[in-house]
């Protein structure tokens, strides 16, 4: 077992299925997902968006590193009568392969390299739901280390040439105590070129 997977079995191994919800993306914009199709979520941890999916009737396959969280995912989706198909697979290394899936949800994961990978994995008109930390955070909740930060409008960058369904980023903008603050969001639909 490599370091990497080590960390993410070891954090995944003292949570809970139980605790976990969709991404703010996802809860925000459900209204916006297909009545059928094939989801996948991506990096899924504990599953919290495959949870989702599923439970929109969507054909829900979820993707981590780590076989612990996807254990805790296999046996709760079950225990909740939901299909999940649950994969062991490094997706930095093994991306989606084109044209496969009509909805994407990646949260708290950020891997410039295979950014493009995703939009190219999107079946026409599917949609690609993103969220993770930026660098104007308010305080020290979620990574430190500039290459998982996102800087300032960058996600709308990395989607460039898609329709812009849904974008927010707040930033260090205005009173910080409220609003959604730490992370940018967006709801990306394919293109049709």
């Amino acid at each position: 077992m490599d370091k990497l997977t080590k960390k993410w079995d070891e954090k995944f191994a003292k949570q809970s299925c139980e605790l976990i919800n969709a991404c703010e993306v996802l809860q925000q914009n459900i209204h916006l997902l297909p009545s059928s199709g094939k989801a996948l979520d991506f990096a899924c941890g504990l599953g919290g968006n495959a949870l989702c999916l599923s439970m929109q009737n969507l054909e829900t396959y979820a993707w981590d590193i780590s076989r612990v969280a996807l254990d805790k995912l296999d046996q709760h989706s079950l225990a909740k009568g939901l299909k999940i198909k649950t994969e062991v697979r490094d997706v930095e290394k093994f991306p989606p392969t084109p044209a496969s899936f009509d909805v994407i949800v990646v949260a708290n994961f950020l891997h410039r390299p295979i950014f493009h990978s995703l939009l190219v994995a999107l079946r026409p008109q599917g949609l690609l739901f993103y969220q993770t930390f930026i660098e104007d955070k308010i305080n020290q909740i979620g990574p430190t280390n500039p290459r998982f930060l996102l800087k300032k409008n960058e996600l709308l960058t990395l989607c460039d040439g898609q329709e812009i369904l849904v974008y927010r980023e707040e930033g260090l903008q205005g009173n910080t105590e409220l609003g959604w603050r730490n992370q940018a969001m967006i709801v990306a639909k394919k293109s049709n070129c």
